[in-house]
């Protein structure tokens, strides 16, 4: 796909679940790949470079300790990760930074049904954090269809209708 024409997907099926004194994001996306596949695109370097917010300077597969380099432009900012759970294809589980990631994958008719779990500090943040992670799986299912479109990071996801999801995660996540 050209990078001039992507545009983002439908909304995805989004939550705000209360944990202790933060919240869980918690986004639904289904995937045409079956998990094997879904699973190398979260924990390969190579195939996390084209698609993830972050720089990983390992192969994500295995519990232990890594950095995470969150790129905006020409800046990447290392982040101290751990990754504490890797049940392959099922379920990867890791911190980063402050946050706690957690990636469940379930095989269906049609592929996988991926569930992202990202614990923010504050409800008003979920929003924000459930558009930069549309992007990205967008980004990642054309990288799974054969069709990469190029990572879309940091200020540059504004040039991708990141506020308009935003704006559309905030208010499905406001209702009753």
């Amino acid at each position: 796909m050209q990078r001039d024409s992507f545009r983002p997907g439908p909304l995805a099926d989004v939550d705000r679940v209360p944990v202790d004194d933060r919240w869980d994001l918690v986004l639904v996306r289904g995937l045409r790949h079956p998990p094997e596949r879904v699973w190398t695109a979260l924990t390969d370097p190579a195939q996390l470079a084209e698609w993830a917010p972050f720089l990983a300077d390992r192969d994500l597969g295995s519990p232990g300790e890594t950095t995470l380099r969150t790129v905006d432009g020409d800046r990447a900012h290392p982040t101290p990760a751990t990754i504490l759970r890797a049940d392959r294809p099922r379920v990867l589980e890791y911190t980063w930074g402050t946050a706690l990631l957690r990636w469940e994958l379930t095989p269906t008719d049609a592929g996988t049904t991926l569930t992202v779990r990202h614990r923010v500090d504050r409800p008003d943040l979920a929003p924000m954090v459930a558009a930069g992670w549309h992007l990205c799986l967008d980004v990642a299912g054309h990288l799974l269809d054969g069709d990469p479109v190029g990572p879309i990071r940091g200020a540059e996801a504004k040039e991708f209708d990141w506020a308009a999801l935003r704006d559309a995660y905030a208010e499905r996540l406001d209702r009753p």
